[in-house]
């Protein structure tokens, strides 16, 4: 039903990433593009150019769809920042959008901030755009994952998602190692992940990546999470800024970060990546059986961190709720769209061991 909405976001997130890699190159060799926000999270000249970028873009075709998304202009105003956005965005913008002016860049910024949309309690058609999710990752090293995320909600209901990861790695059939190069010895390019409600969740390729057609690499694979079926046997992810310690798993369960010494009553807990939807991406394709996030007083959990995620990890097959078993909630939050409140945490599976999961956790509370 909405495959013109996701031609239109597979090519902007697809523009998107390679605006971030080119950030990147340049990232390294200027520090003063690294700035820290009020909450602590490190931000760049991208995350503010994916947000503008994506805002142009999507406008010109859906003119009367409005957008959810994470940054704000204030930030950037008082930063000095605005030519650099500028000149990114330009760099990758349509045609007609090569002349853009600072209020032109500013108020795209702005059409996904705060304050610019106010909702009803029932809002039709809307976006949620996470420009740079695991901005951290971003920030560590060429190697390390982030991912461009956005999603389309119509009725309160999430029906097609768009990921796309620059520095995504293969992994070798035993699944135990990464593997660093392509059959044709070129590095790996970064992936597209898609989802459209009762089409599945595919996957492609980044073709900007190695400066090659989208031909040449070839075309969609559907993706499937795992047929994992025991817990002691599931592969687990936690955020990054928390410990397994701290989920209420850990009170019947050990973990271990070794695939080779897994103990008895132990689960193998993945190495961390940065971001929630590099989370979802893992579970979506296979390479991770569970993913678990509690929800701390002190932490808000946002609505573009989950929605995109949601919809792949669904169309892949597996399973997305709160600890008690219910959806996650868009509508939660009445007016901005921009918070959901997930019953203690979130909880995203292959969906064969989801209902397990979900016991345990309400024994171990």
């Amino acid at each position: 039903m909405y495959h013109r909405e996701l031609e239109a976001a597979v090519n902007v997130v697809q523009k998107a990433c390679s605006l971030c890699v080119d950030v990147k190159k340049s990232l390294l060799s200027n520090e003063a593009r690294i700035l820290e926000k009020n909450d602590n999270t490190p931000v760049t000249v991208a995350d503010f150019g994916v947000q503008a970028l994506v805002s142009l873009e999507l406008r010109k075709l859906f003119p009367t769809i409005p957008l959810v998304a994470e940054e704000d202009s204030g930030f950037l105003r008082t930063n000095n920042l605005v030519d650099s956005v500028v000149s990114v965005v330009t760099n990758k913008a349509s045609s007609s959008d090569k002349t853009l002016t600072h209020a032109d860049v500013l108020e795209a910024i702005d059409r996904g901030g705060k304050k610019a949309i106010i909702y009803g309690t029932k809002p039709a058609t809307y976006w949620i755009l996470d420009p740079i999710d695991g901005t951290k990752g971003f920030l560590k090293g060429c190697e390390a994952l982030y991912v461009v995320g956005l999603a389309l909600v119509v009725e309160d209901q999430i029906v097609l998602g768009v990921m796309g990861c620059p520095n995504w790695k293969e992994i070798a059939p035993d699944k135990s190692k990464e593997v660093p190069e392509s059959e044709s010895g070129h590095p790996t390019a970064g992936v597209i992940m898609v989802a459209h409600l009762g089409c599945g969740t595919w996957t492609k390729k980044l073709p900007s990546m190695l400066g090659r057609s989208a031909e040449v690499l070839g075309g969609w694979s559907r993706c499937f999470v795992d047929a994992c079926c025991s817990i002691l046997e599931a592969r687990f992810c936690i955020p990054d800024s928390q410990t397994w310690e701290i989920q209420p798993l850990s009170r019947l369960l050990n973990a271990t970060d070794d695939a080779d010494s897994i103990g008895d009553k132990e689960i193998l807990l993945l190495p961390g990546c940065c971001g929630s939807l590099c989370k979802y991406m893992m579970v979506a394709s296979g390479k991770a059986s569970v993913f678990i996030q509690k929800a701390l007083d002190q932490k808000v959990i946002k609505a573009w961190d989950h929605a995109v995620g949601t919809i792949c990890v669904q169309e892949a097959g597996g399973k997305v709720t709160d600890w008690k078993g219910g959806q996650l909630d868009l509508t939660a939050d009445q007016v901005e769209r921009r918070i959901i409140f997930p019953a203690d945490g979130v909880l995203v599976t292959n969906g064969k061991i989801h209902n397990q999961i979900l016991d345990m956790i309400s024994s171990a509370i």
